[in-house]
């Protein structure tokens, strides 16, 4: 199972976009994938329309108990491959200061307990999603604390460039205070045009600052992402030359996430590998 947290310090970059399309692709893959939306916008969950639960995120984080778990999770209007901790929009109560360093592990708690099931028969995740909000408080580090990768999301734009710097900077600080397994799994440069030269600019300076961690697949700017989440329907569905366009790079990216497996002390310089190449075919 990974478990990887999608992050930047900066709203507005397409972190909800990233994860979608990961479980888009997942789902195309056949890979069984939990989306949890920590974001108290909701808008993952209200993308994937999951069904009506009697509790939420918040009632998680307050108590992460098996039967409290249990009834935040539904399965997904997409379909079965993919399930939803359904977000809750009073979820920021929990994202303050409180001093009590205890309330940051209560969602590997929960997730923990997700593990255990699965051991008691269930059918397990190969993917669990973490949606952060776009601020590092309780939810943002409690996420990488649960995770065994981060994600960091960008545009080529000036200021996101400076989010996903805060943000590796926040990766860094809670691997060595709190979770010594969690590894960036890379950047992923969002909403990109090609002809753009600012754009090219902006990327060049992420291979300068992040190097090998950049990935070398972008993900274009096209209409039909938005699209396809505002009819509540995977990328890998929607049809269009734009789309398709789109699925193929989160098939690429999705490969690289599941290749990654448990993290390596040093990244080492990004290659595709088959399983990749086959993904991009599909």
């Amino acid at each position: 199972m990974h478990t990887v947290a999608v992050l930047s310090l900066k709203g507005g970059v397409g972190k909800t976009t990233v994860v979608l399309g990961l479980a888009s692709a997942a789902m195309r893959k056949g890979a069984r994938t939990l989306v949890v939306d920590l974001d108290p916008q909701c808008n993952a969950t209200a993308s994937l329309e999951p069904g009506q639960t009697e509790r939420g995120l918040s009632d998680v984080l307050a108590d992460p108990s098996p039967e409290t778990v249990a009834r935040a999770v539904a399965p997904s209007a997409w379909g079965e491959e993919v399930d939803v901790l359904v977000g809750s929009e009073d979820a920021e109560i929990h994202n303050g200061w409180d001093g009590n360093e205890q309330h940051l592990t209560r969602l590997t708690e929960a997730l923990s307990e997700l593990t255990e099931a699965a051991a008691d028969g269930e059918l397990p995740y190969r993917l669990i999603l973490l949606d952060c909000p776009p601020s590092l408080g309780r939810l943002t580090r409690s996420a990488l604390i649960a995770a065994d990768r981060a994600l960091l999301v960008t545009e080529p734009t000036i200021f996101a460039v400076s989010g996903v710097q805060r943000a590796f900077e926040a990766v860094q600080s809670e691997r060595t205070a709190s979770n010594p397994d969690l590894q960036p799994l890379g950047v992923v440069v969002n909403r990109v045009r090609a002809r753009s030269h600012e754009h090219q600019f902006r990327i060049d300076e992420l291979r300068e600052i992040f190097g090998p961690l950049v990935m070398p697949v972008a993900l274009p700017d096209r209409l039909a992402v938005q699209q396809a989440q505002g009819a509540c329907v995977p990328v890998h569905q929607w049809g269009t030359p734009g789309a398709r366009e789109v699925a193929l790079a989160f098939n690429l990216l999705l490969a690289r996430t599941l290749r990654a497996g448990r993290p390596q002390r040093d990244p080492e310089p990004y290659e595709a590998e088959d399983d990749e190449l086959d993904a991009a075919e599909d």
